[in-house]
């Protein structure tokens, strides 16, 4: 539960509320996006964009859940049509889950959309999709530790050893696999994918650090913050889920024109 306190300002409650709105609206579309797009896509593929769009429902129900608690943590009202007034009404504003379920749920599951997708042999599939999956899940575990600083550095250092494994296997370890795509087009978009959920993970220890490290505090860094991990999270999730629709299409439509050709 985040303790809030101090002199809310209309436009630091209004920016957060807005924040929240904007995720899941994009999370929402995102989610019947990719479900409408499964009848286009060859059955290899379906399971990674069913995955996408689970990845997506999970955030989008969080982000309810942060909008309303939100909500109930203030009262804005308005004297006669004029400025507006923030007050704290004594909830308290939980964003936990965000790292105890959200985290733990849906970066596992982004590793393992984009290794289905680029429809690796069977074993290597699996042994990617365990040794990734479970290097994320200890990743997020170790993380949440962080906030103790006396011995945060020790946590820290923790957290970097599946993180550099994770990154690694995306960055060089996926190299031969991503050459080895049917057209030139779906190397690119595998690429694409890969650095794009590198940086979105480098994206999320940013925000919660870079508050802290530029001197914000109070209402300005709690505003931050969370309008920060709302921009990671459609970056992270629904625009990476996009990237691995158009990998299962561009790949989809070369394996029918390959059945389509007279033999």
């Amino acid at each position: 539960m985040a303790s809030l306190a101090g002199d809310w300002s209309y436009a630091e409650w209004n920016a957060t509320y807005n924040a929240f709105s904007f995720g899941i609206a994009a999370m929402g579309s995102a989610t019947i996006f990719f479900w409408l797009q499964l009848a286009n896509v060859s059955k290899s593929y379906r399971t990674a964009l069913i995955i996408a769009g689970i990845v997506t429902c999970i955030t989008t129900y969080n982000n309810f859940g942060y909008f309303n608690s939100w909500v109930k943590a203030f009262k804005v009202v308005t004297n006669d049509g004029g400025d507006y007034t923030v007050t704290l009404t004594g909830t308290p504003f939980s964003d936990e889950y965000r790292t105890q379920g959200d985290w733990m749920l849906t970066l596992p599951l982004l590793l393992i959309e984009l290794i289905l997708v680029m429809k690796l042999p069977q074993e290597e599939t699996v042994s990617l999709c365990w040794k990734l999956g479970v290097a994320s899940v200890l990743m997020v575990a170790l993380g949440y530790h962080l906030p103790v600083l006396w011995i945060w550095w020790f946590w820290w250092f923790l957290v970097m050893i599946p993180f550099c494994y994770i990154v690694r296997t995306l960055v060089v370890g996926l190299n031969e696999a991503t050459s080895k795509q049917p057209t030139p087009a779906a190397a690119s978009l595998v690429s694409a994918a890969r650095y794009v959920t590198v940086v979105s993970w480098l994206g999320y220890p940013f925000v919660g650090l870079a508050t802290g490290f530029v001197g914000l505090a109070g209402p300005t860094a709690l505003m931050y913050e969370q309008i920060g991990y709302s921009l990671v999270d459609v970056w992270a999730k629904a625009f990476s889920g996009v990237l691995i629709w158009a990998i299962a299409s561009e790949k989809s439509a070369v394996e029918e024109s390959g059945r389509l050709l007279p033999h």
